[in-house]
């Protein structure tokens, strides 16, 4: 595939090297003159100039592109982009970096097809890391929604159950489900629980804990999630 990204900084040079490394073609746009030759140096094709600017996602090849990510540190230059690419027909990515709020997402969510917050990506990491063992946050979906894959423990107070007899809190989903040893897959109501099983579920961040006592059976104030940073 061939993607067109926007900005050679820290986020877009990675993700350019991701993608490369995977056997992607892909042409960087960067307004910097010395991160485009930092670019450069690392064998990327690099156009310099404003990515906001049709002329210049054209000089970038955006008609042939499969998708831009727009991965600047400014967001209408960002959004700009996407609007013009999605005219190309590209599957559009934007990075926004202000402090997330949901009428942010959704002022934009509409019109681009993906959204991507790095800092809270790695505040998730960093939260991961720290609370370790048997919940791991794997996306906020919004403001006050996280997905988790959590692993069920010996003192699960659900262990031997089904998935039919298990009571989430009322704003928790069950999204994926798998026994130790295999891959995740659709909930069945006659899936029982065992002992390092995993169970992905959709919560608001205010009812994690209530979900970790459940499948994990600790006490809340012993392991509390937090939805906040």
């Amino acid at each position: 595939m061939r993607f067109v990204i926007i900005g050679a900084g820290r986020v877009g040079l990675r993700t350019a090297r991701v993608l490369r490394d995977e056997g992607h073609e892909v042409t960087l746009i960067e307004r910097d003159a010395a991160k485009a030759d930092t670019a450069r140096a690392q064998e990327f094709e690099v156009i310099v100039g404003d990515g906001s600017r049709e002329s210049v996602l054209q000089d970038a090849g955006i008609e042939t592109a499969d998708a831009l990510g727009a991965l600047t540190g400014d967001l209408n230059v960002n959004f700009s982009a996407c609007l013009i690419a999605s005219h190309h027909g590209c599957r559009t990515v934007m990075r926004i970096d202000e402090d997330y709020r949901e009428e942010i997402y959704q002022k934009y969510a509409d019109e681009v097809d993906e959204i991507v917050y790095p800092e809270r990506l790695g505040a998730i990491g960093a939260k991961n890391a720290l609370l370790g063992g048997s919940i791991t946050a794997i996306a906020d979906v919004a403001q006050s929604l996280q997905i988790v894959l959590i692993t069920v423990s010996e003192q699960s107070p659900m262990k031997g159950y089904t998935l039919s007899e298990v009571t989430l809190p009322s704003n928790a989903r069950i999204l994926a489900f798998g026994k130790a040893d295999e891959p995740l897959g659709i909930p069945l109501p006659d899936d029982s629980l065992e002992a390092g099983d995993r169970v992905a579920v959709l919560a608001e961040f205010s009812e994690l804990s209530g979900v970790r006592q459940l499948l994990v059976g600790e006490e809340p104030s012993a392991a509390a999630v937090a939805g906040g940073e």
